[in-house]
């Protein structure tokens, strides 16, 4: 059985990284795989030459030993969206019986 969950919200910023997680998003990720290790994407610099900012959804099929199998954008701006496939082709999840799909927002603010 298969999955979508919120896997993780984060609010990116020049400033400095910081994770926007509502108490709904709480709710969402306590049933949610787990996490163990996270990557911050790198905000591109044409992204912040352009003051682009926005959300980048992306489904992760993750394998049973917690690493990403495969990965597809859903939505968001493709500058921002090669930025965030780099970051969460390097997360790990805890490991499960069998695969899972996680839904990943990342959101971007210059």
């Amino acid at each position: 059985m298969r999955h979508y969950v919120v896997a993780a919200v984060l609010a990116l910023s020049l400033g400095g990284f910081a994770p926007l997680i509502s108490a709904q998003d709480q709710q969402e990720s306590q049933a949610t795989r787990r996490v163990v290790s996270r990557v911050v994407p790198l905000y591109p610099d044409l992204a912040r030459k352009m003051h682009l900012e926005g959300t980048v959804k992306v489904e992760v099929v993750v394998a049973p030993n917690g690493t990403p199998k495969s990965n597809q954008v859903i939505g968001g701006n493709p500058v921002l969206a090669s930025a965030a496939i780099d970051a969460i082709n390097k997360w790990r999840w805890a490991p499960a019986p069998q695969e899972t799909k996680e839904l990943i927002e990342l959101r971007f603010h210059p």
